[in-house]
This record gives structure tokens, C-alpha cells and sequence, in this order.
């Protein structure tokens, strides 16, 4: 896959074919790719796979994640040109696998998330291009004999009437394969297994798909890796690297760089709004300012750049920033020191840099040294700390508890979900995925309550 300036080639498939859209991705393509395509089509798969992502960790069911795989492709893998689809699928996976080799912690996430989305894609195709795509497997395994049906016939209809499935297994085409190879049907016991080898119907086929599937990436990642290493990393510094370095923590939501729709917050309200509003992690480097009458330079930043977003004017932020350090460092050193070194540079009053307000994403990878106070509280605080801010902020003890579940499982995004929704007592279907998100979220929720009331 080559990186140029100009457009594409790509050839279309003979017409009439029965060629299944699901690829398996076993080589690069061969083709010339324009480097703002090259991160774009990336970005748009990466939402692909983290709406798989937040669907698996809210608890959807499969005929749910069906739906939604197929909502998430039509919304984010579509192109205005049909013969430039294909192209997208193919280009976005090769250069996710890029970004996501360089680290276990990534690779397995990549390889679980494109793992579950060939599962349900290939579900969503038609009969025919299933079948096309099994072929494309070559599958060492052949069809179970009438003579072997007829003696496990009877097994093979109770899987099924234990499993919720309809009809007699009679016009099933069955396969026989090691157990091994299908664990989640072992798992879920729906299949029948006899001396080590379980019974797959056709249509559970996808799971022993999925596992060659799941192999042949697992595989492709490593070797991918070692090439990142040895030779891509170095000879692409001044181009692809920061490109694919960037993309793994990349946020994808709105820009919240600026206030939304002349949105701005007082000084007099800004106790009120940040205990009604702020998200914990904001939440807590505002009550520690307050507290402690100082921040390092971390949580200046990441507190500094929310409050930007949110509406703080420039001169409110310097009243507000001169307040609280005044009262520990004095107005002469805050002046001297802090005045005109961080607050303005946030407004982009210095050297025409644009500061934007950190993502969930940004905040959750970074890593607070001793005496800092910022990061993710999901992530850093310990859990005795956690449950007593999430107390304070209101959340019941069941809420709690289904909070702390998701910490254990490293899911901090949709932790703060299940913080939001029991706080404001409404559902957040998309996830909190950005601090400034939450807040305007919050702000819509409560002023809708009180227009509510007000008539």
C-alpha cells in the first residue's frame, strides 16, 4: 500500500458475481492511497470498532449488535463513489493494524473488536455470500454423513430445543470439528460434542470462521509489528509516524475547543455549576484548587482548557486563577509566574497555538506523578476514594456498584456513562466520551427540567 498525493486506482469486480463484502484481509493491497485517506478512512473504521466496543460493554445481545454493526458501517464505511467501498473497508483495516501492533494492550483490543465485527457482518450477509466466504477458508473439515447424522440425530435435535432454535435439524448441514476451535458455542452450550469433536451447524458456522479469523490476524499483528519496528517506524518519522502514533488515543466526537452556541459560565455561578455539571475528574481538580489553593502544571491544563470550553472568558479565568493562588503564592508571584505563563496561552493568546479541551481518551492515558491531580479518577483513584466521590456526587449504591464493575474491567469511558445517567436520572445512549460533552449534556438536561417546572 503506497501513500501518494493523487487519486486512487482501483478495478471493479465482474458483474453478477456472488462475492460476499466481508473481507479477510490476508495481504496489503496494491494500491495508491492519498495521505489525508490514509488517516481519514482510519478514523472513520476507529468508530466502527469503539461503537463495538461501548455496545459489548453496555451488555447488548447479539441480535442488538447486529443491528448496530450494520448501523455504525451504513453511518461511518459508505463513499459517495460505490466502487471506492471496498477500497475504504480494505485501506481503513491495514492502517488501523498499523496503529494498533506497536502494543499488546492494542493488538488485543484490535484483534477482539475486528474479530466481532466479522462475526456480525458476516451475519448480516445474504445465504449465498456466506457460503462464497466459507470457500474463501478453505476449511480442512467436511460435511457430517446421513449415515453419521441418522446415530446423533437425536442429540442434535435436543441442542437445539435446549438452545431456543426452531425446527428439526433434519435440512441442517452439519460439520464436525474439534471442540477447541469453537469455544464460545462450548461455552454457551450449543452444540453437540461427541469424542472431542463438536457438531456446528451452518448457521453457527461463523464461529469456526471467526476463530481462523481471530488466528490469522493474531498472527498478521505480530509480523506487522516487528516491520513497524524494524523499518516503517524510522523511515516514515517526517509523515506516517504522527499520523499512526496519534490515532490509537485519537478523539473522534465534537470539537469543543470553543463555547457552543455563546454558552458562558460566571464567576458567581462557577461553584454551583461545577457541583451540579462537572464530570468527577473536573469535579475534583476544581475542588482541590479550591482546597489547596494551587495546582501543578498538569492539572492547570486539564482544568484550564475545560473551563475555556465551557465559556470562561479570558479575564474571568485570570480573576478566578488569581483568587485561589493569591491566597497561597500572593498577587505579586501570581502575576510574576503564573499570569501571563499558562492562563493566557490557553485563550490563544500566545504564539498562535490553539489549545483544545481534553478528551476522555487523552485524560485517561496520562499518568499523574505524586502531588497531581489530574488524570481519569476512574482510572487512578483507588477504589475507596472512588466510591466516596461517586457517594458525594449523589450516585446511589446500586449505581455504584455497576460503576465500580466497569472500573474492574477497565471500561472508565462508560463508567463515567453510568455516573452521568445516575446523577441526571436519563439514559446516555452515545456514551460520555469528552469532559466538555458531559457538561453540555448535563446543562441540557437541567434546563430542560426547569423549563419543565417553570410551565
Amino acid at each position: 500500500m503506497e501513500i501518494v498525493g493523487s487519486r486512487r486506482k482501483s478495478s471493479k469486480s465482474s458483474a453478477g458475481d456472488t462475492v460476499s463484502t466481508v473481507r479477510l484481509y490476508r495481504s496489503a493491497p496494491e494500491l495508491e492511497v492519498r495521505l489525508e485517506d490514509f488517516e481519514l478512512y482510519a478514523v472513520h473504521r476507529l468508530r466502527v470498532l469503539k461503537g463495538i466496543s461501548d455496545g459489548l460493554s453496555r451488555g447488548k445481545k447479539p441480535n442488538e449488535m447486529v443491528d448496530l454493526v450494520d448501523k455504525l458501517w451504513k453511518v461511518n464505511m459508505m463513499h459517495s463513489e460505490a466502487h471506492e467501498v471496498t477500497n475504504k473497508d480494505i485501506i481503513s483495516h491495514f492502517v488501523l493494524r498499523l496503529v494498533y501492533c506497536r502494543e499488546e494492550e492494542l493488538r488485543r483490543w484490535f484483534l477482539s473488536m475486528e474479530t466481532t465485527l466479522f462475526r456480525y457482518r458476516f451475519q448480516l450477509e445474504g445465504s449465498e455470500a456466506q457460503r462464497a466466504l466459507l470457500a474463501e477458508f478453505d476449511l480442512p473439515y467436511k460435511a457430517v454423513s446421513n449415515a453419521e447424522y441418522e446415530s446423533v440425530k437425536d442429540k442434535l435435535n435436543q441442542v437445539k430445543s435446549s438452545t431456543g432454535q426452531s425446527g428439526s435439524s433434519a435440512d441442517t448441514v452439519y460439520y464436525k470439528v474439534p471442540f477447541e476451535q469453537v469455544p464460545d458455542l462450548v461455552a454457551s452450550r450449543r452444540v453437540f460434542i461427541l469424542k472431542g469433536y463438536a457438531y456446528v451447524a451452518m448457521n453457527q458456522v461463523v464461529s469456526l470462521l471467526m476463530t481462523q479469523y481471530r488466528s490469522h490476524l493474531s498472527k498478521a499483528l505480530v509480523l506487522t509489528n516487528r516491520k513497524w519496528t524494524s523499518m516503517i517506524r524510522e523511515q516514515e518519522k517526517d509523515r506516517l509516524t504522527p499520523i499512526v502514533e496519534a490515532l490509537s488515543t485519537s478523539y473522534l466526537g465534537p470539537d469543543y475547543s470553543q463555547p457552543k452556541e455563546h454558552a458562558e459560565i460566571s464567576l458567581k455561578d462557577i461553584d454551583q455549576v461545577a457541583k451540579n455539571s462537572f464530570p468527577l475528574c473536573m469535579r475534583h481538580l476544581f475542588e482541590k484548587l479550591r482546597e489547596d489553593h494551587h495546582l501543578k502544571h498538569g492539572g492547570r491544563m486539564q482544568l484550564g482548557l475545560f473551563l475555556k470550553g465551557v465559556g470562561l472568558n479570558l479575564d474571568d479565568a485570570l480573576a478566578f486563577w488569581k483568587a485561589e493562588f493569591s491566597r497561597k503564592a500572593g498577587a505579586e508571584r501570581f502575576d510574576k509566574e503564573y499570569a501571563y505563563k499558562d492562563t493566557p496561552q490557553l485563550w490563544k493568546r500566545r504564539k498562535r497555538t490553539d489549545y483544545t479541551p481534553y478528551s476522555c481518551q487523552k485524560i485517561i492515558s496520562t499518568t499523574p506523578g505524586v502531588g497531581d491531580h489530574h488524570g481519569c479518577p476512574y482510572r487512578h483513584f483507588s477504589e475507596e476514594n472512588l466510591r466516596a466521590a461517586l457517594s458525594k456526587m449523589g450516585v446511589g449504591n446500586r449505581a455504584v456498584e455497576d460503576v465500580m464493575d466497569k472500573v474492574r474491567n477497565r471500561h472508565y469511558q462508560l463508567a463515567c456513562t453510568l455516573t452521568f445517567e445516575a446523577v441526571h436520572g436519563v439514559s446516555c445512549d452515545e456514551g460520555i466520551n469528552h469532559p466538555n460533552q458531559y457538561y453540555s449534556d448535563s446543562k441540557k438536561v437541567l434546563e430542560s427540567r426547569n423549563n419543565s417546572r417553570g410551565t
